[in-house]
């Protein structure tokens, strides 16, 4: 069986240039997926949107939270993916006191939708967005998945039950 690889996709990001003087001292930058996971052992956890309320109450800092003790398993990098834009990403963090966990902006959604994992949420007007989900990923490769059950287009809310950082670490310490 092969293994499964985590879609090839290129995210459009904003990162730091300290030659950058001012309030906005950024740059754009854009990272492809090799870039981002390749040769390295990650958690990613997507959400359907920043500043949305389980995902900033919850899902959110509690990677945040247990960010340390996932490297302690041996993971090199924990990143949260959204389907919004770097500045709502950055913004986003900044608001909930962010500093291990990694934004990836996924603005159009490409690497989202590559996955499977894109589905509509026209009922609560924001459009296309991901599922919550959460994986471990060693070298671009899927080695765990944990999907929220009931994917589908329009729900009326995505539950947290499996992709939480506390699921996530409990299997990290089982095998």
């Amino acid at each position: 069986m092969t293994p499964q690889m985590i879609p090839d996709a290129v995210f459009h990001t904003r990162v730091r240039n300290d030659a950058i003087e001012g309030d906005n001292p950024f740059e754009w930058k854009d990272q492809s997926t090799a870039d981002i996971f390749g040769g390295k052992r990650s958690i990613l956890f997507a959400v359907p949107g920043a500043f949305t309320p389980a995902c900033s109450e919850s899902h959110l800092p509690g990677f945040e939270r247990l960010h340390d003790d996932l490297l302690a398993e041996g993971v090199d990098q924990v990143i949260c993916l959204s389907v919004n834009d770097a500045f709502v990403m950055h913004q986003w963090a900044l608001s909930r006191d962010v500093v291990k966990v990694k934004m990836l902006p996924d603005g159009n959604g490409e690497f989202t939708r590559k996955m499977g994992m894109l589905v509509a949420r026209n009922g609560q007007g924001m459009g296309m967005r991901s599922w919550r989900y959460s994986a471990l990923i060693d070298d671009q490769q899927i080695i765990k998945l944990f999907a929220e059950p009931g994917f589908r287009d329009d729900p009326p809310g995505v539950p947290m039950d499996v992709t939480s950082a506390e699921n996530m670490l409990s299997w990290l310490r089982a095998t």
